[in-house]
């Protein structure tokens, strides 16, 4: 290992990004709640600021990946089809199978200039958990409870509010609802076979009715829907600790974009069309094993340098004060200091833990507890 990677590994460059993040995110998060102030005055005013804002913590993640590890992103593309990335709202809908799969795609969003704006279908309570649930309540993002009957009209209605959004975005959307395991994929294919479906190799059976709603919801609004697929090569299998500890990935990006126009506008039919996509997609991850590519003509859209600009600003104005009153506390010679700041160091680390741990693939959500029980109903 050369220096700066064993640099990067010290638990000590953990605790600076951890600090930045979180004393960052929480200013932003005040910021945003007295920005509630204007949208009763002016509501376009309030979502273009929120965009800004949102992008302040969003992109400190993108700017782990793309700076601080350096993982490489290679997309496989349409010539034609590459101008338009980023000049147009897009539905994008991407596998599920990787620790940082999610910052994949942010740092897509990131690439063509629409990170602050982009939006997900995400649970529920994630819109309770500090810095990027709250960020998330303000930037308008739409929440499901994974409970049909109440998501039908809350979906709907959140989806509604983002047909007058003044900024370009991508609305990610995860169709298979939680992380590809072994044990949850082979829960979905019994599922699969129990509805009569063809069964799928490297993806958990898409479900099929937020998709529709998000579809039906967007369109006229959305232009088309980018089918990504993302792998890495070498059999990397990326986590966020690795990225923390600056593990440079390689990663394949194919993204074939779709007009809404052919994405059929009946549920029944819409939902036929998004089993179709994911046989296509795990024909693709075969392929991709097979010969360690995707097709289409490989492209390396440039890193934008705000996400780092970003991250030096905050750090610029935390680190200072941090320090000094970090060398006051110990200067002091104080037993209770000294004990206090060991204390600090102690939650700190386990802080950092727990961010982590909570990304790994086996505590993502359970798949099955549900479909097994409704396996006819979606």
């Amino acid at each position: 290992m050369d220096l700066a990677g064993l640099l990067k590994s010290q638990f000590l460059c953990h605790l600076v990004f951890c600090y930045v993040f979180i004393a960052s995110g929480l200013i932003v998060n005040t910021i945003q709640l007295f920005t509630l102030l204007l949208w009763p005055i002016n509501k376009q005013l309030y979502r273009r600021i929120n965009c800004r804002l949102s992008y302040c913590i969003s992109s400190q993640l993108v700017m782990l990946l793309e700076w601080w590890s350096g993982t490489e992103c290679v997309i496989h593309t349409d010539p034609q089809a590459y101008p338009k990335f980023g000049k147009e709202n897009a539905i994008v809908v991407l596998n599920h199978k990787f620790e940082i799969d999610f910052l994949c795609g942010w740092s897509l969003a990131e690439r063509f200039g629409v990170l602050g704006g982009s939006k997900v279908l995400a649970k529920k309570e994630l819109a309770y958990v500090p810095i990027i649930g709250w960020m998330w309540y303000f930037t308008e993002m739409v929440f499901c409870t994974r409970k049909w009957e109440h998501d039908r009209k809350t979906v709907a209605k959140g989806l509604l509010r983002l047909r007058d959004y003044p900024e370009k975005y991508f609305f990610l959307i995860h169709c298979e609802g939680t992380r590809f395991t072994e044990k949850k994929h082979q829960i979905s294919m019994q599922v699969a076979q129990a509805k009569g479906l063809p069964g799928l190799k490297h993806h958990l059976l898409p479900r099929t009715k937020g998709f529709a709603i998000t579809v039906r919801g967007l369109r006229d609004v959305v232009s088309a829907v980018y089918d990504c697929t993302l792998n890495f090569r070498n059999n990397e299998n990326p986590t966020l600790l690795g990225v923390l500890n600056g593990k440079k990935y390689h990663a394949d990006l194919y993204v074939r974009r779709i007009p809404l126009e052919e994405v059929p506008e009946d549920g029944d039919e819409c939902a036929a069309w998004l089993h179709k996509l994911y046989q296509e997609k795990d024909a693709l991850q075969e392929e991709y094993c097979r010969t360690g590519t995707f097709p289409g003509t490989p492209m390396v859209p440039p890193r934008r340098p705000w996400a780092l600009l970003n991250w030096l600003f905050w750090a610029s104005l935390l680190l200072c004060p941090f320090v000094r009153f970090l060398v006051s506390m110990v200067s002091s010679g104080s037993s209770l200091t000294l004990a206090s700041f060991v204390l600090v160091l102690f939650v700190a680390s386990m802080g950092v833990r727990w961010m982590i741990g909570v990304t790994e693939i086996d505590k993502g959500s359970a798949y099955g507890d549900t479909d097994s029980k409704q396996k006819q109903n979606d």
